[in-house]
C-alpha cells in the first residue's frame, strides 16, 4: 500500500524473491483499518457500527430503569467506549470526524435514557 494525499496513488513496485506484490486501498491490521488515503472515515464508521452493535446486545442492562443512571453510564464506558475508541490515539480528527463521535454518543445517552430521537430535547438537556 501506498500512502498518499493525492487521489491517485504513485505507482510503485514492490518484489519479494521475484514476485511482485499487490497494491491494496484498504486492508485490516490489529483490527484497524488501514486506508491508502491515509485519513480515517472508514475505522471510525466502523468502530461506530462495532459499538453500537455492542450497545444492542447490553441493551436490557443499559436501558434498565432500576438500575441508576451512574451505574448505566459505568458501564457504558467500561464495555461500550473501549470498542469505539481503541486506536483512537492514532486518529486525526477532523472536525466532521469530531462530530461524528459526539453524535454516537449522544445516540448512547438517547437510547439509555429512553429519549426518541423525535423529542424536542437538545443535547445539553439530556448531557444533564
Amino acid at each position: 500500500m501506498v500512502i498518499s494525499r493525492k487521489q491517485e496513488s504513485p505507482k510503485c513496485d514492490m518484489f519479494i524473491n521475484k514476485v511482485k506484490l499487490k497494491h491494496r486501498k484498504k486492508f485490516k491490521y490489529l483490527e484497524t483499518i488501514i486506508s491508502n488515503d491515509g485519513k480515517k472515515n472508514r475505522e471510525i464508521s466502523a468502530r461506530t457500527a462495532q459499538a453500537k452493535i455492542n450497545f444492542q446486545k447490553m441493551k436490557t442492562i443499559l436501558t434498565n430503569k432500576h438500575i441508576s443512571i451512574e451505574t448505566r453510564k459505568r458501564a457504558l464506558q467500561c464495555y461500550i467506549e473501549p470498542v469505539l475508541m481503541y486506536g483512537c490515539e492514532a486518529w486525526t480528527i477532523s472536525k466532521q470526524l469530531q462530530d461524528k463521535l459526539e453524535a454516537t454518543e449522544m445516540w448512547f445517552l438517547r437510547k439509555m435514557l429512553r429519549i426518541p430521537w423525535t423529542a424536542k430535547k437538545t443535547k445539553e438537556r439530556v448531557l444533564n
